[in-house]
């Protein structure tokens, strides 16, 4: 006999996204790509990552690389600090099953 399936539990993972440039992407001019600090929620981080590609790309972005730093619980537990403000930013990903780009750092090449 199989065991009932437990219903999927969405989960907010903080992501770091580079992203290179692409006509209409709304970085500066000058910018070579940018660093995008995102909130996403999923069933696992790999559901984060996927969404918050995927959402990049009809923005017009071009991700190239994402790091995933875990979620809120995982993240304190390895000693970070979560401000408030992030932590709302958290909140609001899950209460909307969402994608929130929450910093943008744009780069730029550094003169020779």
């Amino acid at each position: 006999m199989t065991e009932p399936k437990k219903p999927n539990r969405q989960q907010v993972f903080t992501l770091l996204v580079e992203v290179g440039r692409k006509t209409g992407d709304g970085l500066p001019k000058g910018a070579t790509g940018a660093a995008l600090m995102c909130y996403a929620s999923g069933v696992d981080e790999a559901e984060a990552v996927r969404e918050t590609v995927a959402i990049l790309k009809q923005a017009d972005m071009a991700p190239l690389d994402v790091t995933g730093y875990g979620t809120e619980d995982e993240r304190r537990a390895e000693g970070h600090e979560i401000d408030e403000d992030e932590a709302e930013l958290m909140a609001r990903a899950l209460a909307e099953n969402s994608v929130i780009v929450a910093q943008v750092t744009p780069f730029f090449d550094k003169p020779e």
